[in-house]
Order: structure tokens, then sequence, then C-alpha cells
């Protein structure tokens, strides 16, 4: 086995009752459930304007630094519902995407999204289109097409590692991604803190929020309060 430049065909998949039920709830209630530690950096983007939210099954990509060709491997086995995410060891100085790929993936394949540590082109199209494409930014740069990589190994892609198959959850606010195996245990806590956010809001436009463990917490951490003012 190559190891680095290989491409495996199968991956365990979610239920998909729980990829439905996710999708209809904002990445901050989820991250909030997993001690805020599954979102992907504020670098990634949202590029195109979906009229939802992304969410879908990972589709894992490891690509070398401005290299797609394993990419377009992905592309021939992604399936409807699947999310394709790809690292790019960094690498900020090519595009990995333009419009020619995205419209073969959103518009033929019918991805749930698309989520590259990387930089596209043809932005000009793609800021308008619906499908749910994230990135670092744009260049009119090409990547090459020469490897290695693999597809549907375990990647890390903006500080947070992603298995294929974890569930990829995506909105204005960018990416969180939910492991496969804590799904099931994620969604019932998740749920209920969206259906709770609507008392909160209201809460806080009347001023009538609780904020007693504000007085606890700076006790407990020796805040000192002076009662005069910052001078030099």
């Amino acid at each position: 086995m190559t190891i680095g430049n290989r491409v495996y065909l199968k991956r365990s998949l979610p239920d998909p009752e729980l990829i439905q039920r996710f999708s209809k709830l904002p990445t901050a209630d989820v991250a909030d459930c997993m001690s805020r530690t599954s979102g992907l950096s504020p670098e990634i983007k949202l590029q195109s304007s979906p009229d939802s939210y992304m969410c879908g099954v990972a589709l894992t990509v490891k690509a070398r630094a401005g290299d797609n060709l394993m990419l377009h491997q992905a592309m021939s086995m992604a399936q409807e519902g699947d999310v394709i995410i790809m690292s790019n060891e960094g690498d900020r100085s090519r595009a990995l995407m333009g419009e020619m790929m995205y419209k073969y993936l959103a518009d033929f394949k019918k991805i749930a999204g698309i989520v590259i540590d990387g930089p596209i082109r043809d932005l000009n199209v793609l800021a308008n289109e619906k499908c749910p494409l994230y990135a670092t930014g744009s260049t009119p740069v090409a990547s090459y097409k020469e490897g290695p990589g693999e597809v549907n190994v375990p990647i890390s892609i903006g500080g947070v590692a992603v298995m294929p198959g974890d569930i990829v959850l995506g909105d204005l606010d960018g990416v969180v991604i939910i492991p496969r195996k804590d799904a099931a245990a994620i969604i019932d806590k998740a749920e209920a803190v969206t259906a709770n956010d609507p008392i909160k809001v209201k809460e806080a436009a009347s001023g009538s929020i609780d904020h007693s463990w504000l007085k606890g917490t700076m006790e407990a951490k020796k805040v000192e309060f002076i009662d005069d003012e910052y001078s030099i």
C-alpha cells in the first residue's frame, strides 16, 4: 500500500435521519454543544450564496500544496448529499477549484457542499451560486494536477480533524465538524439549545436576561474592582 498516494473507495456513513436533523440547526448552537472546539478556522469563509444551511457527509481529500489531482478523483466518487472537504497543507498560492469543477459538483452531482482549505477562482460567477462553497479566498492562478494525495482518509483542516463520514455543517458563521460516532449523542442537546434561542433573544432585548453568574465568576477569578479612573 502506498501511504500518501491512495484512494479508499468505502467509508462508514451516519444515519440519514441525523443529517436531516442537523440540517435545521445553526452552527453556533452545535458548536456550543461540543465544548466550542469543533469549528473550522474563520479563514475558511462562505464564498457562494446558498439559500439554506450546508449539511452533509464528509468525503475527505488530502492534497499536496497547490495540487488538485485528488480533488478530481473525489469529484468522480461524490454522491448526492456529500460534502467534499479538502486539506491543502495551508497553501494559499493556487486556486484549487473554478467554475467548471463547481458546476459539475453542484449541478450534476448535486452534492451538499464544498469546503476547501485554499483559494478558488471564477469568484465573479461562484459568488452568486447556490451550492455552499467555503474557501479561504480567490486567486486567478490555477493548481497543479500531479499528486500525490489521498481520498477518504483522516485530514486536518482549519485546525480540526475530519474523518471520512463525519457530518459537515455550515452557515454564514462558518463550518462545524460533527464526528460521526458522536452525532447521536449531540443532536438532542443541540436541538434543545436551538429551541430555546428565541426565549434568550427576547430576554436579551428586554434586559431581563439572567446575569447572576457574572458576579460569582468575577469573584472566583479574583478580579479587582477599583472605584477610580486609570491614570499615568
